[in-house]
């Protein structure tokens, strides 16, 4: 049988209370006592119970995670940086990729409150009215990171995806294109499907640039749907000059659809993405993307989560907004024509 805390003190010559203070870090045990536990523990090959120690220090070192999708090159490396900078901190991860599943979703937050996490990160924003309901009961901190859902109460870390938007817009409005398609996002988003949108729309208005109706549609991120998104843009007579993706998977997908009708990029087509993940690098040519900082949101979100959840003096109360910046590689070109 598995040695128990009674059995380490017993070696030790100690109480199960000394053994206990040891396991926890307290501070108030002589140096003595200490080694001869830890000798016992060594020798007996104990190892404590996470869930008891957790009761006793009424902390689990458990954070709960939210990601929609897995699939994602943002999400996959946003969660990279969360668990890194988790780990750092010696916090334990709990991920669940609800694939945008709201019975699943609520599964995982039940979870969550049974293995009695310290905190929780979404990175979503539809949530249902269930799910609003069971977020206002936890009782433990909840953040978004990279999304604002409306009327929460709970602290989001964001960019202004508006004015990226925006930016980038005018980045292909510089380069003299005047046709410029857009391949949007599910909206019912706020943050990264209705502000982005509006971003593209009041650029074009702002600059006097005609709004082309056939040019826009709207996908789910991913990059089979930038695909089929641009076949069905390049069926536009005329078709544009230039595209903006508002993620960098759909952008490479119609990257690659452009490719296949043997059209080329930026030559051809001009393609500018958003978020500035590993893609952009990774393709040819290299994407040109409105980025976001990613390393540093995912890092962000879990320090200001530890904040909330030791209740740090200077704690934030309201969203952190961070900056964004146009990264510009090989996917645009100046428009000759128009410019």
């Amino acid at each position: 049988m598995a040695p128990k805390i009674k059995d380490v003190a017993k070696k030790a010559g100690v109480s199960v209370t000394t053994v206990s203070r040891v396991l926890n870090g307290e501070k108030y045990v002589k140096d003595e006592l200490k080694l001869k536990v830890k000798h016992a523990i060594d020798e007996l090959g104990y190892a404590p119970s996470h869930i008891a120690r957790s009761l006793v220090r009424k902390k689990t070192d458990l954070i709960g995670v939210i990601v929609p999708d897995l699939t994602s090159s943002f999400y996959s490396t946003i969660l990279s940086s969360i668990e890194e900078t988790a780990s750092l901190n010696d916090y334990n991860l709990l991920v669940c990729n609800i694939i945008e599943d709201i019975d699943k979703e609520l599964k995982y937050l039940n979870v969550f409150k049974q293995m009695r996490v310290d905190g929780i990160i979404i990175m979503h924003e539809k949530l249902s009215d269930e799910i609003r309901s069971l977020l206002n009961k936890l009782e433990v901190p909840v953040i978004f990171s990279s999304v604002k859902p409306i009327d929460q109460k709970f602290i989001s870390l964001i960019i202004d995806d508006y004015q990226a938007a925006y930016d980038a817009t005018n980045y292909l409005i510089e380069l003299g294109h005047e046709r410029i398609a857009f391949i949007g996002g599910d909206m019912r988003d706020i943050t990264s499907g209705q502000n982005r949108y509006v971003g593209y729309r009041n650029a074009l208005t702002n600059n006097h640039v005609k709004i082309i109706y056939d040019y826009i549609k709207f996908g789910d991120y991913k990059m089979q749907k930038g695909y089929d998104l641009m076949k069905e843009i390049l069926a536009c007579e005329p078709r544009p000059t230039a595209v903006f993706a508002v993620s960098d998977d759909m952008a490479v997908g119609a990257m690659n659809c452009v490719h296949d009708h043997q059209l080329k990029v930026p030559d051809d087509i001009s393609i500018i993405g958003f978020d500035g993940s590993q893609l952009t690098e990774l393709v040819r040519p290299r994407l040109t993307s409105m980025e976001q900082p990613i390393h540093e949101m995912g890092k962000l979100t879990v320090e200001t989560l530890i904040q909330l959840i030791e209740d740090q003096e200077g704690s934030p109360e309201e969203d952190l907004i961070l900056g964004h910046k146009l990264v510009v590689r090989d996917s645009c070109k100046v428009n000759k024509k128009e410019a």
